[in-house]
């Protein structure tokens, strides 16, 4: 029996601008789950996302969505497209705007206007979806672009910087509408700035930098594969001062601070290494450590690393 084609599938993807390399050699394949994607400005976020969303062929390799090339009309029916820029028509209302481009999509009015209503009431503009495009807030356009981004019920939703200018209420509504998206088995995601979000919104993340496809997988893959990524510790103990000495001369310790008389924060190397270390010398000298807390095993701290990493291989 053939195996259905994977949802979305980056096979050795170049893009250039004349001389300038937009997306270098990029492999990737996303899976129904939250997807994170990670990048500071120019890295090749929105060109990944253009290639993804068709405004764009690649110049080598290829992208397919349910095997069919992501630029043809086939591919497009299964994608969901929230952009980050706004390009409404300002007189329109909210609701007639979701609903004509459900037209556009080949439903009938009426189912159009049925799949409107659903879609507005999701995020949570029903009550004012009557109003002109252009007395919106920069919050109420991101719901309308989610709107239409759903309103055919695609397999994919990409959302670029889709919580730019929504309040914190409606940043928490939103992270739960994506989560449920998921949970039903769309593929979403999400290309943020905002990284300490991802932590516990994404599923899996993935890095790009000055083009190229960095790292890719869940937080706790990636932050697996950095070996030697240096990791910071709180530990809580009623002897921290004795207990600093004890774990200064371990070579994976790579700075230890006396944050109070019963705190300290380390700075490890290979912190899987690390640890054994750590519970032998507590068990053979007596300390009895409250509590041990890692402080920088997030997104933002994983990216700014492999940042550094990539920039200054040294």
């Amino acid at each position: 029996m053939t195996s259905p084609p994977p949802l979305c599938e980056f096979r050795s993807v170049c893009k250039w601008y004349g001389p300038v390399i937009g997306l270098n050699d990029v492999s990737l394949r996303i899976d129904a789950g939250i997807t994170g994607l990670v990048g500071h400005n120019g890295a090749g976020k929105s060109t990944l996302i253009k290639l993804l969303t068709g405004q764009l062929r690649p110049s080598l390799g290829s992208v397919r969505i349910r095997g069919h090339r992501a630029w043809s009309s086939a591919a497009k029916r299964h994608i969901g497209y929230c952009p980050d820029l706004d390009a409404m028509y300002e007189e329109m209302s909210g609701r007639a705007f979701v609903e004509a481009l459900a037209r556009l999509h080949g439903y009938s009015r009426r189912e159009a206007r049925e799949r409107t209503d659903c879609q507005l009431a999701r995020v949570g503009m029903a009550d004012r979806a009557t109003r002109p495009l252009r007395t919106y807030s920069k919050g109420m356009r991101q719901r309308i672009k989610l709107a239409q981004a759903l309103v055919h019920d695609p397999d994919l939703v990409v959302l670029d910087e889709p919580l730019n200018g929504v309040d914190p209420v409606g940043r928490t509504e939103l992270l739960q509408l994506f989560r449920g998206l998921a949970d039903q088995g769309k593929a979403v995601l999400v290309s943020s700035h905002i990284l300490d979000e991802m932590d516990t919104l994404a599923d899996q993340i993935v890095f790009v930098c000055r083009g190229r496809l960095i790292a890719s997988g869940s937080l706790a893959e990636i932050r697996a594969m950095l070996d030697r990524f240096p990791l910071k510790i709180r530990v809580t103990a009623p002897d921290a001062r004795r207990l600093a000495h004890a774990l200064l001369p371990l070579e994976l310790v790579r700075s230890v601070e006396l944050a109070s008389p019963d705190e300290l924060v380390l700075e490890v190397e290979r912190a899987t290494e690390f640890f054994p270390h750590f519970n032998s010398i507590v068990a053979r000298d007596g300390f009895d450590p409250e509590r041990l807390e890692v402080l920088d095993a997030s997104t933002e701290a994983v990216f700014e690393y492999l940042m550094r990493t990539v920039t200054h291989p040294w």
